[in-house]
């Protein structure tokens, strides 16, 4: 059995040691969403605060996304906007049109990669190329998985037998899904967030916040529905990705003490979650981490969750747990977690989840790379 290690610095304490050799990066982000606030999930978040903290070590960073990220950024477009404008989600998700033309265009962005001066490729990609190109340029490379395994991304990631080709989930609880015997070349990194953002503002105001994509996948309706068996008022904030689901699922419930509250970004969305005194995160699928649990954490506020994918393993003692779907216990789970310590929550989020010890961890594994590729 492979003794997996967490590729982590420990507990987060910004400053700390200096930045590592300076490197040539190229992050390599999903391309559905711009990368650019307010973002549309955890993968944009992640993608946009790796870039910049990668900047603020030192290294020079080009980020492959789309055309219509954040300008901000050493923006390298792949497309010319993220893909759901074109092929919305609720219409055409796994679909062979969309997997054909996504194939299509990620052999050309595979041949620009190719063409880079850089020392190693940083893989948020979630599709094979950058890993073929990986292997046959002799890239150093580290990929992310953000999402379960899905047929074409895990045979992949099983065929890679590169030693320079390292692998990373953000939970130990993925490990099992991706592989029955889990390589080497992997390791857990958790996600990281600032902690100087997301802190403790106060007591709380006796209410409750949802934050994410409204999605049927993250089921804002569910916890809505929660929310008003327990009495509790709640806020929801996200982009509506899916107008069908809001429309039919969640709009009726609206009123009576639930609102919508808009899709929120920077110190706007940290000072709604430091405000509440509870915080719901429902995923309806296999949730491989769960960034909107950790800025809870991270605010003081403990969580009420539907216990799926990592949910368990990322919010632990600071949080009370239902079984996926189950409205009643997380109604129960909502008032149990109202219980426990802002105090508690914070310290659970400095001790695992700050950026400087995910950065190191990400700068530890480039540097293994380097060294695999001779």
């Amino acid at each position: 059995m492979l003794n997996l290690r967490t590729a982590s610095a420990g507990p987060d304490h910004t400053g700390g040691q200096g930045a590592a050799a300076s490197l040539r990066i190229a992050v390599i982000a999903h391309l559905r969403h711009p990368i650019r606030p307010p973002f549309m999930g955890g993968m944009e978040a992640h993608a946009h605060r790796l870039t910049q903290l990668l900047q603020g070590r030192g290294h020079t960073v080009t980020l492959v996304a789309t055309g219509d990220s954040d300008p901000a950024l050493p923006l390298r477009p792949a497309l010319p906007e993220g893909y759901e404008a074109t092929f919305p989600s609720a219409r055409w998700h796994d679909t062979r049109q969309l997997h054909d033309w996504l194939d299509q265009r990620w052999s050309a962005i595979g041949r620009d990669l190719a063409s880079l001066a850089i020392d190693v490729l940083h893989n948020n990609s979630l599709h094979p190329e950058p890993l073929r190109v990986a292997r046959e340029g002799r890239i150093p490379l580290v990929t992310t998985l953000h999402v379960p395994p899905f047929h074409t991304l895990r045979e992949a990631v099983r065929g890679i037998t590169a030693p320079w080709m390292l692998t990373t989930l953000p939970s130990r609880t993925q490990v099992p899904r991706w592989w029955d015997d889990p390589p080497g070349t992997l390791r857990v990194v958790p996600n990281g967030i600032d902690l100087g953002r997301w802190r403790v503002a106060g007591p709380g105001d006796g209410g409750a916040i949802w934050c994410g994509r409204i999605a049927p996948n993250k089921a804002p309706a569910l916890a809505a529905r929660a929310a008003r068996l327990a009495g509790i008022p709640l806020v929801l904030h996200g982009a509506i990705e899916d107008r069908a689901y809001f429309d039919e699922a969640v709009a009726p419930l609206l009123g009576e003490g639930l609102r919508y509250g808009g899709h929120l970004s920077g110190t706007a969305l940290a000072e709604a979650v430091g405000a509440a005194s509870v915080a719901l995160f429902t995923p309806m699928w296999d949730e491989p981490f769960g960034l909107t649990a950790i800025e809870a954490l991270a605010c003081g506020v403990p969580v009420a969750a539907f216990d799926s994918g990592a949910a368990r393993e990322v919010i632990g003692e600071c949080g009370a747990f239902a079984a996926a779907g189950d409205v009643a216990g997380l109604a129960q789970a909502l008032t149990a977690a109202l219980a426990i310590p802002r105090a508690v929550c914070r310290a659970r989020a400095e001790a695992r989840f700050g950026e400087a010890s995910m950065i190191a961890a990400y700068e530890g594994l480039y540097a293994e790379a380097i060294a695999a590729r001779g």
